[in-house]
């Protein structure tokens, strides 16, 4: 292991944030949170000075889960429990917040949704109800159009991808004559397609079964209290 007082100043900075913010909370932070803490803008430079860190045996990481730091020991100077209180973060699963969903009348949104690292949830396999991770994805509620169903404005709802919804299923649907989306719930009538709302006041949206097009499922709704 290299010398605690030969790593630079930022290093060790950033050390000494990743055993106080693991003691204080039982997990680590992500790595936007060690940089607006430790005065560094980028991302990237947080991202290898963490890598400098594991190869000088200071922290081990994990690439394939949410806030996969562990220190390997104590911080020199700082609190020594943070080794223990880690551990247990590992095992999340982490779904892309790609973008709104509206649950109201529909709305326009931009013609693709983009992520970064740091957009992303922490789920339970449960909350996937079996699914594969790689094929979900998480948008956020506005509007309130869905009230009556538990989702409201603020919400962050977890979809399985799919191209096909059965009656009944609560669904992510793209009005593609009117570049619009929405969150409803998807009733096939033959020669069209209700959209029904779950709010005592708002009327169901009826399209052309050509003119809508799905694009999830609804598999869990998270609520920040």
């Amino acid at each position: 292991m290299k010398e605690f007082n030969k790593l630079s100043e930022r290093q060790r900075n950033m050390l000494r944030y990743i055993e106080k913010y693991t003691e204080d909370n039982g997990f680590p932070p992500t790595i936007r949170q060690i940089g607006e803490n430790t005065g560094i803008n980028s991302t990237s430079v947080v991202n290898y000075n963490l890598n400098k860190l594991v190869q000088a045996g200071y922290l081990m990481r994990s690439q394939h889960v949410s806030r996969g730091l562990r220190l390997t020991g104590p911080v020199p100077g700082g609190k020594k429990s943070s080794k223990v209180a880690v551990q247990a973060a590992v095992s999340s699963l982490r779904v892309p917040i790609v973008g709104h969903i509206f649950a109201s009348a529909p709305v326009p949104v931009p013609d693709d949704y983009s992520y970064d690292e740091d957009s992303m949830v922490e789920v339970t396999a449960a909350m996937l109800g079996g699914s594969d991770p790689a094929q979900t994805f998480a948008l956020r509620v506005k509007g309130d159009s869905m009230m009556d169903a538990m989702i409201r404005e603020g919400d962050i709802v977890i979809f399985r991808k799919q191209e096909t919804a059965k009656n009944g299923d609560m669904v992510a649907v793209w009005l593609t004559d009117r570049s619009e989306t929405t969150l409803k719930y998807f009733y096939n009538e033959g020669q069209r397609i209700r959209l029904q709302p779950a709010h005592p006041h708002m009327d169901p949206i009826y399209v052309e079964p050509r003119q809508c097009r799905i694009e999830g499922r609804v598999l869990s709704v998270i609520r920040h209290m």
